[in-house]
């Protein structure tokens, strides 16, 4: 986990030692400051993250593969590239498509 001590914190590659856990879910903070958080979650194929809500508002970002995103009475899938913003306490449920990894971005 990084913490910064100085004004700007270089991440060179999120992606660096994230890997899936046993249960088909891998978590990794790659950076920790007093108004963000940047974690990693590296998923295997078919894995789903069941209904969930975080206190802070939440950018999603697919680092690789693909993945389906319900929030809001609404479904958006996830490919490299693509970005979606939740507002903070979003019920949201998350579904790899494939071996993915998604960047997720709290902030507030």
């Amino acid at each position: 986990m990084e913490t910064p001590a100085a004004p700007i914190t270089f991440v060179p590659d999120v992606r660096a030692g994230t890997t899936i856990g046993p249960s088909g879910l891998g978590h990794s903070t790659v950076l920790t400051s007093p108004d963000v958080r940047v974690v990693v979650l590296t998923f295997d194929a078919g894995h789903v993250m069941k209904e969930h809500r975080a206190p802070k508002t939440l950018l999603l970002q697919a680092l690789d593969g693909h993945l389906r995103i319900t929030a809001g009475g609404e479904v958006t899938e996830l490919v490299p590239g693509s970005l979606l913003r939740l507002e903070p306490a979003l019920t949201h449920e998350v579904e790899a498509l494939e071996a993915s990894r998604l960047m997720l971005t709290l902030i507030g």
